[in-house]
């Protein structure tokens, strides 16, 4: 598989409801970076839903893809969990985190209609969040004298990089997100200028 230069993700939360015999699944897409952070969000939304039945969910973290859970909560094997997970692989997202709340509304639905449900809401909630394009980043510091500040952001701007963090003093430390493409380009252009250090 060739590295790609772009990946999508979501940036807002975005929750929906979808009512299924009697049965209420509310679907909650959520823009995670780190399993911390997809612990945070979970006990969240169970404190906001402390009486519902099961709290299912999915996420997939990281460019690799390989960082992912699915849950069942105490569904039938592979009736919630998964579902909701094939709805972030069939848009191609990455740090992206889906739970589904369900109220149990008296009726059993088996198993092809726990799927639809769960398959359904997750659907739903990522259809109400626009899906963001970004680019694949290599970070990078910069380190230079104050006095090339201008030079240094001419060359941020101009390639699209992200600056992460910086220390200004007399000798400047900046940490930028190179686009992947463009690595080369501006690595060239940075140490063009005179007393620059690029660290990788």
């Amino acid at each position: 598989m060739a590295e790609q230069d772009f990946y999508y993700t979501i940036e807002k939360t975005a929750t929906t409801e979808f009512k299924e015999r009697g049965s209420k699944f509310i679907a909650y897409a959520c823009p995670v970076k780190s399993v911390d952070e997809f612990k945070e969000r979970l006990n969240e939304i169970k404190k906001e839903h402390p009486k519902a039945t099961h709290h299912c969910f999915a996420y997939r973290i990281g460019l690799d893809g390989n960082t992912h859970r699915v849950s069942d909560d105490g569904e039938p094997s592979g009736t919630a969990g998964r579902p909701i997970l094939g709805q972030i692989d069939s848009r191609e997202l990455v740090n992206v985190l889906v739970i589904v709340v369900r109220y149990f509304g008296g009726t059993l639905l088996g198993v092809p209609g726990l799927i639809n449900a769960y398959k359904s809401a997750a659907a739903l909630a990522l259809q109400m969040t626009p899906l963001v394009q970004k680019q694949v980043e290599k970070e990078f510091t910069v380190q230079f004298d104050y006095t090339q500040i201008n030079d240094i952001m001419t060359i941020v701007k101009q390639y699209n990089c992200r600056v992460i963090r910086q220390e200004m003093q007399l000798f400047c430390n900046m940490t930028i997100g190179i686009p992947r493409n463009r690595v080369e380009e501006v690595s060239y252009k940075l140490q063009e200028l005179r007393n620059v250090e690029l660290v990788k």
